[in-house]
């Protein structure tokens, strides 16, 4: 099964005509609002991919908590590790553009109250795949990434936003997910060579790098794969990181080679990228193997 300890949040979208320079007010015609948090949309990818997926996080005892988990109950995820905290539930406000871009400022808020102890040790040995992501306070998720390597669990993180672990941490990891930016930093930060197969050497891990309308990336035991995005038309990326990390999740977990996992999670984000919104715009199993069927 997979696990996932990550953010829940409350998206606030604001769809404008473009996005706005620092000191700008753009006007919008409209608000949606949806359920979203990295945790939360990997753990619903994975879940509609057909994995069985149980989540730790927080959210706050506020009118927004019922919300931000609407999505994971639809998804079947098991919510039962998820505390109810003095904070408020994480929110974040996203801006998209007629082109999908987007910018998104979020506020933590519970997320940063959720606690690596949520997880019992009976659910980090070697069947479990377990998912992280830095918008959940970094020393939790390092200590839990230190308890499965201890135990066995295949663990992969999505270093969004990208902040710092130490190296055993990192040396910990099966496989590290990071999109163009967070490369460039963690690179800038070991002072190591700006591609994927460089990273990978240096941390002893797998390394997925993504590559937005270029495609996908990964070096693992000396091995590169290069696949390419899946042709769509682009209405808003919104979450299509979280897509690709909850649906290649789910195919490792279903005992994929690296390649198919890829080639599946890569089509899956593309079909994000085809729909407005953050968890509603995530594919089920039935429409990803169908987009797939003509790529292999």
């Amino acid at each position: 099964m997979i696990v996932v300890f990550g953010s829940v949040n409350l998206d606030l979208i604001f769809p404008l005509p473009f996005l706005p320079e620092p000191g700008q007010t753009v006007l919008g015609a409209e608000l949606r609002i949806e359920p979203g948090g990295k945790g939360a949309n990997q753990a619903v990818a994975a879940a509609r991919d057909g994995a069985r997926v149980a989540l730790a996080g927080a959210v706050g005892a506020d009118p927004f908590a019922a919300l931000a988990q609407e999505g994971l109950r639809s998804a079947n995820v098991d919510l039962s590790r998820v505390a109810s905290v003095a904070a408020a539930t994480g929110t974040a406000a996203i801006a998209v553009d007629p082109e999908g871009r987007n910018q998104i400022a979020v506020a933590a808020g519970a997320n940063r109250l959720a606690r690596a102890a949520q997880i019992e040790d009976a659910l980090l040995g070697p069947a479990t795949t377990l998912l992280l992501q830095m918008e959940c306070d970094p020393a939790e998720t390092a200590v839990l990434a230190r308890r499965a390597r201890a135990r066995g669990a295949r663990i992969i993180l999505s270093l969004a936003p990208p902040g710092p672990l130490d190296p055993d941490v990192l040396a910990a990891l099966d496989f590290l997910l990071v999109n163009e930016d967070e490369a460039r930093w963690l690179t800038k930060r070991l002072d190591v060579a700006a591609d994927t197969a460089s990273l990978a050497a240096r941390l002893g891990i797998g390394v997925v790098r993504t590559l937005g309308a270029a495609g996908v990336e990964a070096a693992c035991g000396g091995r590169s794969i290069r696949l390419p995005a899946h042709a769509v038309t682009v209405i808003d990326t919104t979450a299509a990181g979280d897509c690709l990390a909850g649906v290649l999740a789910a195919a490792l977990d279903r005992g994929a080679s690296l390649r198919d996992a890829l080639a599946r999670a890569v089509v899956a984000a593309g079909l994000c990228c085809t729909r407005a919104g953050s968890q509603r715009s995530l594919p089920n199993a039935a429409e990803t193997e169908a987009a797939l069927r003509p790529v292999r």
